[in-house]
């Protein structure tokens, strides 16, 4: 049987509020001996606080809801294990909430959290926001919401931001330094987040090179493993590709398979870079070459953004800017002219 507030009271011969004062830390003009009676019966029975009882005395619920577009995307289930990671620390439950990257459902599930009465929502999100469920709107003064965007909704702070366009550049740099020319790239397909940091990047470093852009070599595919696969197979059929750039390592793991369909070997006959550092990325063969990204830090540093926003309302949240790091491995050969 689950113990209750007013039965450690009874039990501590103490009254509610003097209970209800020593668990929410604000009983120092109790003394020792009492605060010590009433803590040694919580941890004898292992009580637990009534999370929707305390919401109707503190006005909060102790959840945060949290919407990303794709579950099975493994950089947003980093973004959803760092988060975790500072909400769980500090008493907090997570709604998770599967948009699939629909806006319609994005503002639905904004809807019902709101009626949830949720503290706040962490919100990932590939769409400009309608002016009505902007950061700024009315709409939520009462509910905060920190957004992990790129930066493509506009405001002044809370604004996490990956030095993308530098982690592509150093990517298709490298390959460059290995003697590469007819180098590829797989980028994503409109509609999903716009990566044009990365193509810009891939673009700037052929140029500061000398090397001309060749459009026929840069195909679009859906920013998965299958997505990869279809882009790598309409790529290849340029033969002078000696190295590939992908939009991610999902897009990465699929350029593998369509390069060993048509009977040639990563590195020996074509290089691939990806783009995340995915756990997975050191074990398939050959373990591929990538640009790291932060993605859990970012679930994590979002986290605390919100919960800044919900207990001090009134200090203004900062930007936060990761860097990215080129981590070589062996999917990248030398080439030799000739």
């Amino acid at each position: 049987m689950k113990l209750t507030i007013k039965q450690i009271a009874a039990m501590a011969g103490v009254s509610v509020t003097t209970v209800s004062q020593i668990l929410n830390n604000k009983g120092a003009r109790f003394s020792q001996e009492t605060r010590d009676r009433v803590w040694a019966i919580v941890k004898e029975h292992n009580y637990k606080p009534d999370f929707f009882a305390s919401n109707l005395i503190n006005r909060k619920s102790k959840t945060v809801g949290m919407i990303i577009p794709d579950i099975t995307d493994y950089f947003f289930s980093k973004i959803v294990e760092g988060a975790e990671q500072y909400f769980n620390a500090l008493g907090y439950m997570v709604v998770l909430c599967n948009s699939q990257q629909s806006q319609e459902k994005e503002i639905n599930y904004l809807e019902e959290l709101r009626h949830r009465s949720v503290d706040g929502v962490l919100f990932a999100t590939p769409h400009l926001l309608p002016p009505e469920y902007s950061v700024k709107s009315p709409y939520f003064q009462k509910m905060p919401m920190i957004l992990i965007d790129r930066g493509i909704n506009q405001r002044e702070g809370g604004r996490l931001i990956v030095k993308e366009y530098e982690g592509a550049y150093q990517a298709v740099r490298y390959l460059i330094e290995q003697g590469h020319r007819e180098i590829g790239m797989l980028k994503e397909n409109t509609g999903y987040y716009q990566l044009e940091e990365r193509f810009n990047g891939y673009r700037d470093a052929l140029k500061d090179a000398g090397i001309p852009f060749k459009g026929r070599l840069v195909t679009s595919g859906n920013l998965t493993v299958p997505g990869g696969y279809r882009a790598a197979k309409q790529l290849l059929q340029q033969q002078e590709v000696t190295a590939i750039f992908c939009g991610n390592d999902a897009m990465a793991i699929g350029c593998y398979q369509a390069i060993y369909e048509i009977g040639k070997q990563v590195p020996g006959d074509i290089s691939v870079v990806g783009f995340d550092n995915l756990n997975l990325t050191q074990y398939i063969t050959p373990p591929l070459t990538t640009i790291e990204q932060p993605s859990f830090e970012i679930g994590f540093s979002a986290a605390k953004f919100l919960i800044d926003a919900i207990e001090f309302p009134e200090r203004r949240i900062p930007n936060k800017v990761f860097d990215t790091k080129l981590i070589i491995r062996e999917s990248v050969q030398m080439r030799t002219k000739g």
